[in-house]
């Protein structure tokens, strides 16, 4: 058995990383997922659904800004759980806002690849409960990745998806 060192293996780890929270290989990401929705369309519940394409995105947009803020700053306190990750909302009120949420996710998501870039994935968060930054990193994926899926059947479900 070849064995590999540790910083290649480490490099190889970390790109992996930035390419699943990039929306990975095997799936839709959230750029595709989102472009050229009719604006119109945004806070429409399909088939008595939840929520709406607007509250998944702000949903993505708060709770990934969340795991950021959390896994940099000791003195970040998380909005309260369930009801302030979710948007009352329907739909943004302008373009503007929906361009704004669409731009801070990528903005964090950087921030957030760049971290992982730096610093030691493994180390837990001082002001943590025993997480580190590639647990962060897999939520950060696994949450987007779930929601990006519910708005990919919501499009199919309002007929503004690929072959709908």
């Amino acid at each position: 058995m070849v064995k590999l060192n540790e910083g290649y293996q480490m490099k190889t780890l970390i790109e992996e990383l930035e390419q699943l929270l990039d929306g990975g290989t095997a799936h839709v990401g959230l750029n595709e997922a989102t472009a050229d929705i009719p604006f119109d369309l945004l806070g429409e519940k399909p088939h008595n659904l939840p929520y709406s394409i607007w509250q998944l995105v702000e949903h993505i947009r708060i709770a990934q800004w969340d795991m950021l803020e959390f896994s940099i700053d000791g003195s970040h306190k998380s909005p309260k759980w369930p009801d302030a990750y979710w948007p009352e909302e329907t739909a943004p009120a302008d373009k503007n806002m929906w361009d704004k949420t669409l731009r801070q996710i990528e903005d964090d998501l950087e921030a957030f690849i760049e971290l992982i870039q730096t610093k030691d994935l493994y180390e837990p968060i001082p002001h943590g409960t025993g997480q580190n930054l590639l647990r962060e990193a897999l939520q950060i994926a696994d949450h987007a990745t779930y929601h990006i899926a519910e708005i990919v059947i919501m499009r199919r479900l309002l007929g503004i998806w690929k072959n709908s």
